[in-house]
C-alpha cells in the first residue's frame, strides 16, 4: 500500500509538471494548422506517459534481479532529466503568468475610457488596443521560446555531466596547519576520497583513471570516508581488483557511511541485512584497507605519533551508529588527533561541541550536490540550505573539517560543475 501511494503521489507531481510546462507549447504552436498542432500535442504527451510507465514497471513491478542496477539507473535518469528540464522551464512561464495576473488585478483599480468622439478617434482607439495585444502576444511568445531554451539547455547541461562530468576527477590540494604537529610528521601528505558508491559505476575504465591519478600523487597515508556501495556489499565486487590498488607506506584507513549498512534495501530478513553488513567490512579487508569502527590507530614516523580516530555514521537525519567517545579513549597522549567521519554534521554535533583536541576531522557525503557552481573562490550548490559545511576546508577556532565533494555519485549517474575529487592534505606546523 505504501509503494502504491508513493507511485500514485509521484505520477501526480509528473503530471503536474506536463501540463503547466504545456503552456509553452500551446503558446507557440497556436498559429499552426489544426492537424499540425494534433501531432505535436500527441508526440509531447505521449513521451512522459511512455517515459513513467517504463519507470513504474522497472522499478516497482519487476523482479529486483531482472534489469542491472545500472540499466535501472539509466531508465530512472532518462525519465527524470526531461522532468528537472520542464521545472527550470515552468519557472519562466511562472513569469508570464504573474504578468498577466498583475494586470488582470490592476482591471479592478482602473476605470477604462470612454468615447463618443467621432470616428477617426475611435480609429486611432482600436489601433492602439490592437497594438497592446500584439505587444503582450509578442512578450508572451518571447518568454515561452525563453522556456523552451531553458529546458532545452538543461537537458543539454545533464547530458553532459554523464557523459563528461561523472569521472572528470581533479586532485584537490589543502595545506593543513596544526600547532601541536610533531615535526616528523611536517610535509606528511594524506590522501582522502570518498562516497565511492561502487553500485553507480558504468565506465569501469574511466574509474581505474581516477585511481590511477591518485597514485600518481604518491601520497603517504590516504583516508576512504564512507559510502563504498549504494545499498548491497555485492556492488563493489567488480571493482575490488581497481580499489586494492590504494596503497601508501603508511596505510589506508576507511570509516563506513550511511549508505554501507543497506537501510536503502527491502531485505528478506533481518539476518540478511546483517550478513551483508559482515560482507562489506570484509569488501574492506580485501582491499587492504583498515576499517575504523568507533576505533584508534597511531600513525607512527620516526618515534613520533599522532591518532587517527574513526567513527561508523554519525549524521543527523541520517542512521546514527558512531560512537565517537569510544573511539577517543585513551588517545590522551596523541599531540594530533584526525578523525574519520563520513557525515559532515557530525563535526558540529560532537567535535566542536565537546571534543577539543581533535584537530581536524574529514568527511564526505553531501556529493556537493553533484550539481552547482564553482568559480575561483566562490561556490554554490543547492545542498548548501541543508548542509552547513558540504564542500571544501572549514575552520572553527583552531578545529578544522574537510568536506570531500566525492569519487562517485548515486541517482543521477553524472556531475555538473561539481566535480569528483581526489584530496591532497600536507601536515604543516604553524
Amino acid at each position: 500500500m505504501n509503494r502504491l501511494f508513493v507511485i500514485l503521489i509521484a505520477i501526480s507531481i509528473f503530471f503536474l509538471i506536463d501540463l503547466y510546462a504545456f503552456q509553452a507549447v500551446k503558446t507557440l504552436t497556436r498559429s499552426s494548422t489544426a492537424d499540425t498542432r494534433r501531432w505535436i500535442y500527441l508526440i509531447y504527451w505521449a513521451i512522459p506517459v511512455l517515459s513513467v510507465t517504463v519507470w513504474v514497471i522497472t522499478q516497482f513491478l519487476l523482479p529486483p534481479d531482472a534489469l542491472s542496477r545500472v540499466t535501472r539507473q539509466f531508465i530512472w535518469t532518462a525519465m527524470l532529466i526531461p522532468y528537472f528540464a520542464k521545472f527550470f522551464a515552468i519557472f519562466v512561464i511562472l513569469f508570464d503568468d504573474l504578468l498577466r495576473l498583475g494586470k488582470w488585478a490592476m482591471s479592478f483599480f482602473t476605470t477604462p475610457e470612454t468615447s463618443t468622439i467621432v470616428p477617426p478617434e475611435q480609429v486611432t482607439l482600436q489601433n492602439s488596443t490592437t497594438q497592446q495585444l500584439n505587444t503582450q502576444i509578442s512578450r508572451s511568445d518571447f518568454l515561452m521560446k525563453t522556456a523552451l531554451a531553458v529546458g532545452g539547455t538543461s537537458v543539454a547541461g545533464f547530458a553532459y555531466g554523464i557523459i563528461s562530468g561523472a569521472h572528470d576527477y581533479r586532485v584537490r590540494r589543502v595545506k593543513l596547519s596544526l600547532k601541536n604537529l610533531p615535526r616528523q610528521f611536517d610535509g606528511l601528505t594524506i590522501a582522502q576520497i570518498s562516497d565511492i558508491h561502487s553500485g553507480s559505476f558504468f565506465n569501469k575504465t574511466a574509474v581505474k583513471g581516477g585511481i590511477e591519478m591518485l597514485l600518481a600523487q604518491k601520497p603517504d597515508v590516504v583516508f576512504f570516508t564512507g559510502d563504498l556501495v549504494n545499498n548491497t556489499a555485492d556492488e563493489v565486487k567488480n571493482y575490488i581488483d581497481i580499489f586494492n590498488k590504494v596503497k601508501a607506506p603508511l596505510g589506508v584507513f576507511s570509516t563506513l557511511g550511511n549508505h554501507d549498512y543497506g537501510d536503502y534495501y527491502q531485505w528478506p530478513s533481518l539476518e540478511a541485512k546483517q550478513k551483508n553488513l559482515q560482507n562489506l567490512k570484509e569488501a574492506h579487508r580485501l582491499l587492504g584497507w583498515n576499517l575504523l569502527n568507533d576505533t584508534h590507530r597511531a600513525l607512527r614516523v620516526d618515534g613520533a605519533e599522532i591518532g587517527i580516530l574513526g567513527i561508523q555514521n554519525w549524521g543527523k537525519g541520517f542512521i546514527q551508529m558512531g560512537d565517537l567517545a569510544k573511539a577517543h579513549a585513551n588517545t590522551q597522549d596523541f599531540p594530533v588527533k584526525l578523525l574519520l567521519s563520513h557525515d559532515p554534521t557530525h563535526w558540529n554535533a560532537q567535535v566542536t561541541t565537546n571534543y577539543k583536541d581533535i584537530d581536524a576531522a574529514f568527511a564526505g557525503h553531501t556529493h556537493g550536490m553533484q550539481f552547482g557552481v564553482e568559480l575561483g573562490n566562490f561556490k554554490w550548490s543547492p545542498v548548501q540550505y541543508r548542509y552547513k559545511q558540504w564542500a571544501g576546508l572549514y575552520q572553527e577556532g583552531e578545529q578544522y573539517l574537510y568536506v570531500n565533494r566525492g569519487y562517485g555519485y548515486i541517482g543521477y549517474p553524472g556531475r555538473v560543475g561539481m566535480l569528483p575529487e581526489i584530496t591532497i592534505f600536507e601536515l604543516v606546523k604553524s
